[in-house]
């Protein structure tokens, strides 16, 4: 496979690709090899697969077409070669999770997730860079490295699925598995140019990965790739109730709430003082909004009624501070819960207040995440999805001084708090809400911007079919350039 044929089923679709496969005009092994020279000839460069199972791959590539000449479809992944985040356990396959401790960790069976797409008939190429234990928008670690933005290597892709992200971009693979609690999938899919999806509370199960999820609070398991179309067809695979669960009940995706665009209502903000975007940031926001004017039903500005973006912004950190205070060992956690006592307005003292709340102060901030459910759920029952910045920034520049809250991400507009990219990311995943993440556009030096689309509680077919209806107003996704052979 060469020529145009090959650049455009680089960087197409899944769907594509495994529609090209089911007709006969390309095999999973000639796919696969294709990607496999792909990986040979870029990784190297971006650091994005960092665990990269070949002959594995091409075995599996080989059974796929294998089992077409039999006439048996594996599923709708059948053939088509996807990454994993190095934090999802794939069977016999090295998982470290970004950390020195599980450098040779190996494990015996696939996470949940996994076990779902190779039932589909996915061919695993291999794993993708992450952050020690997934704790960063960088993706980095003592083991592998620095992965690099495929747009400009001088940034970071983001992270925790920074890998997974430049994989996607770069056209080495068709999807990528990830996961999100801070942002790891909408950060990482943006600073890309990608679309990326953070599913509904617990539509996805998420054994199988590292960290293990002690609470099912924030945390989910979702896809990044380069058409929406995938994402949703990643979702009907992967979705459903895990073991146990499954006795009891099953799980199919609701249907998009509309057959048009015309027929959505929109509410929308294009900034906020706590967390003002740069210039070129906000102005792609507000081009991309104005080009749904006369395209949608309604079109409204403004936070829903009984949404304070700040408090749910407090809220979130609180809540994502205590889903980590199950990791800490015991002198750790009276060290800070001194640390907690002084509250001075600092990142480090309220993140210890987070780690070490008494159960009074946890359940009052519970009880504050229900009554922003509550808010939203009545703002979606008459809107049908909600857009604002994903993050207030583009890619920046690798950083891996430590203490990480004390580090600066530098734009235009002078340095900017990294804690600052929490704030876009905080009302999907505080109340549990689905979120699609759409590129809309670049800055002046060419790195993407991107805008996130929440949708109503377990509808994540509807945000993900407003991105799909909105491409060809938006543009979609444009591979970077240097990535074309």
């Amino acid at each position: 496979m060469g020529g145009l044929m090959a650049v455009r089923l680089t960087f197409s679709s899944l769907k594509n690709a495994a529609k090209m496969i089911r007709d006969g005009k390309i095999t999973s092994l000639e796919l696969t090899e294709h990607l496999v020279r792909r990986i040979e000839k870029h990784n190297p460069a971006i650091n994005a697969i960092v665990t990269f199972t070949k002959e594995e791959a091409l075995a599996q590539a080989k059974a796929a077409d294998e089992a077409f000449s039999r006439g048996e479809s594996l599923g709708p992944f059948h053939g088509v070669p996807i990454t994993i985040k190095d934090c999802f356990e794939v069977a016999d396959v090295r998982t470290t999770a970004g950390a020195e401790k599980l450098s040779e960790y190996v494990p015996k069976e696939d996470s949940a997730t996994v076990s779902r797409l190779r039932g589909a008939g996915a061919v695993i190429l291999g794993k993708t860079n992450v952050p020690v234990y997934a704790g960063d928008w960088q993706s980095y670690n003592e083991i592998f490295g620095t992965t690099s933005n495929p747009w400009d290597l001088d940034m970071t892709p983001g992270g925790s699925t920074g890998g997974g992200a430049a994989a996607v971009a770069a056209g080495l693979s068709f999807i990528s598995l990830g996961s999100d609690i801070g942002g790891s999938i909408r950060v990482p899919s943006i600073f890309c140019g990608l679309y990326g999806h953070k599913p509904t509370i617990k539509i996805l199960p998420y054994r199988g990965h590292i960290p293990r999820r002690h609470t099912p609070l924030l945390t989910v398991a979702g896809p990044i790739a380069r058409c929406p179309e995938d994402l949703k067809l990643a979702l009907e695979v992967m979705g459903g109730p895990d073991r146990e669960e499954a006795r009891a009940y099953s799980w199919a995706l609701p249907t998009s709430r509309h057959g048009s665009l015309s027929e959505y209502k929109i509410g929308y903000v294009l900034d906020h003082p706590n967390c003002p975007l740069t210039k070129e940031v906000k102005e792609a926001v507000r081009v991309a909004v104005d080009k749904l004017r006369g395209e949608v039903s309604t079109l409204e500005e403004g936070w829903p009624q009984g949404v304070d973006p700040v408090k749910q912004y407090i809220n979130y950190r609180f809540l994502h501070a205590s889903v980590y205070a199950s990791f800490l060992k015991d002198e750790e956690f009276n060290e800070l819960k001194v640390r907690a006592k002084d509250q001075d307005g600092s990142h480090e003292a309220f993140m210890a207040l987070g780690w070490t709340a008494p159960m009074k102060l946890y359940h009052k901030a519970m009880a504050d995440r229900a009554k922003a459910q509550a808010a939203w759920q009545k703002f979606f029952e008459i809107h049908d999805v909600f857009l604002l910045p994903a993050s207030f920034t583009t890619a920046f520049p690798h950083d891996h001084s430590e203490p990480q809250w004390q580090r600066e991400i530098p734009t235009p507009e002078g340095p900017r708090t990294y804690e600052d990219i929490y704030f876009w990311i905080t009302f999907a995943t505080l109340t549990g809400l689905p979120a699609t993440v759409a590129p809309i556009g670049s800055s002046s030096s060419g790195l993407p911007i991107g805008i996130q689309i929440i949708g109503p509680y377990l509808e994540d077919a509807t945000p993900i079919d407003f991105a799909t209806r909105t491409k060809r107003l938006f543009g979609g996704f444009k591979p970077p350039a240097g990535y074309e052979e």
